[in-house]
């Protein structure tokens, strides 16, 4: 019962698939006005598709757009992670990610969250799927940060203890004492 309560695999699978749709306009923009900016030098994509020939710059500007959209998701996954708590993906799905001591994020465990994930991608995408077998559905990134992925959609969903517990969603009642969970 406890492990509904935290974000499963396909659950944080398509909430990812939204962040990267996201992410791939965005550095769609980029690209766009990448060429927008080569064509204003006198780069002439016309020439380029008939001769096969790629001026100079061509590589550095590849490289310079690659660094660029790394960078770009780099701050999208730490800054949502980090002030929210949530990507837009994670919103739409209804999922939030906390610190193992069940405080909220920070922008320092985002930036070791997203490291983490560079991690999990390493080998075949294993730290990722390992989010499917886990007890408490953690990737290798969430091991990494101390992190957890809890379900904020649903009522039985608030207030997650790191072990798993359910956590008291009513005061207790004043007439009894030594309440205990």
């Amino acid at each position: 019962m406890a492990a509904k309560r935290f974000g499963g695999f396909w659950r944080r699978f398509l909430a990812c698939a939204i962040d990267c749709v996201i992410l791939y306009f965005l550095s769609l923009i980029l690209l766009l006005i990448g060429l927008l900016a080569l064509k204003s030098g006198g780069v002439s994509f016309g020439s380029i598709a008939m001769t096969g020939n790629l001026p100079l710059g061509t590589g550095l500007f590849a490289a310079v757009y690659a660094v660029t959209a790394l960078l770009t998701g780099m701050i999208y996954f730490i800054w949502f992670h980090g002030t929210a708590g949530a990507t837009p993906g994670k919103m739409l799905f209804g999922l939030r990610v906390i610190q193992i001591s069940g405080e909220n994020m920070t922008l320092g465990v985002a930036f070791l969250r997203w490291v983490g994930c560079l991690v999990s991608a390493l080998v075949f995408l294993l730290g990722f799927i390992w989010i499917a077998v886990d007890r408490r559905k953690q990737g290798w990134h969430d091991k990494i940060a101390a992190t957890l992925v809890i379900r904020t959609k649903n009522k039985t969903d608030a207030g997650v203890h790191p072990d798993g517990n359910l956590a008291p969603t009513v005061d207790p009642p004043s007439d009894v004492e030594n309440f205990s969970i």
